[in-house]
């Protein structure tokens, strides 16, 4: 008598990637496009939406993850306990999303930035609502992109109540993994609206899968473009904070004050009153800018208190 065959054979491990999550449940989505609810080993370290993972079938529409495979990068952010956790996995951009009226906050868009630099995923600035600009704001607009276009930073300026740019927009999604970005009233809803016209249906799908109805728009979710590539779309994700910034590697976060700091007289300059400074040298010419420098220090002082 074969006594190996009377025992149940271990059901095989499955190819998938994590496209939503909600609080403690995982929606899986395998290599056929099916999704399953699913729970993690629970052993298993914190995982996140972009994730791909290995998992068993333990019922026909649900599972559990039992390996989260290599990830190409990590966005974390701060959670209440001090530690961090993870937020979108495999990302190729982050997709910053800002009104130009009423106005762009420039220090929230630089600490957009240090984050991207720091967690070394390429940003793409977004500036929305450019149909409502006048010569005058429109000036002042140039004059700030350019600042950041000669850092080499993408900046792509769309209407999303117009449709202006959009098309350009997605060119720089197409074939990516992006999170989107974007504190209330940027119009955030209404370019992802705009990007995803099966959005709804997309919607239904997941929210079928994880069996919480309408409580699924409030979690991290991964939807599929239709030129290819993929938008992640956290809620409550705006700006996760600089956990891991301090005064002295803060230049990390500012591209041509981190390129000029190479030429100080000292290695531990801070930019700040420090003799044969490049980088105060450079806000005084001009080949940096004075208000990006300005807003350095005042986020210096932010960091010290």
């Amino acid at each position: 008598m074969d006594l190996s065959a009377s025992k149940q054979d271990p059901p095989p491990l499955l190819k998938g990637r994590i496209v939503a999550h909600l609080g403690k449940a995982l929606i899986v989505e395998d290599s056929e496009g099916n999704t399953a609810r699913c729970k993690k080993r629970t052993q298993l370290e914190q995982p996140a939406v972009g994730d791909y993972v290995e998992w068993i079938r333990t019922e026909p529409d649900a599972g559990r993850v039992e390996k989260i495979l290599e990830r190409d990068s990590i966005l974390s952010r701060p959670s209440k306990n001090g530690k961090t956790r993870p937020v979108a996995a495999n990302l190729h951009q982050i997709v910053v999303i800002l009104a130009v009226k009423p106005n762009i906050d420039p220090l929230l868009l630089d600490q957009y930035l240090i984050v991207c630099e720091f967690q070394k995923i390429a940003p793409l600035i977004v500036l929305n609502k450019i149909d409502l600009l006048d010569d005058e704001s429109r000036k002042s607009i140039d004059e700030l992109v350019l600042v950041y276009r000669n850092l080499d930073y993408e900046v792509v300026e769309v209407s999303a109540s117009d449709k202006t740019g959009l098309d350009d927009l997605r060119k720089h999604l197409q074939d990516k993994t992006s999170l989107l970005v974007g504190q209330s009233g940027v119009g955030k809803s209404t370019i992802t609206n705009a990007l995803l016209p099966d959005l709804e249906l997309q919607t239904k799908t997941l929210s079928t899968a994880s069996g919480l109805g309408k409580h699924t728009t409030t979690a991290s979710t991964l939807y599929k473009l239709p030129e290819g590539g993929e938008i992640i779309d956290s809620p409550g994700v705006n700006i996760f904070g600089l956990a891991h910034v301090t005064e002295q590697n803060l230049a990390f976060g500012f591209r041509e004050i981190n390129s000029a700091a190479d030429y100080c007289k000292y290695n531990n300059c801070l930019h700040v009153r420090e003799p044969k400074c490049a980088v105060k040298d450079g806000a005084d010419s001009g080949s940096i800018s004075k208000q990006r420098y300005l807003r350095y220090l005042k986020l210096r002082d932010k960091l010290s208190d």
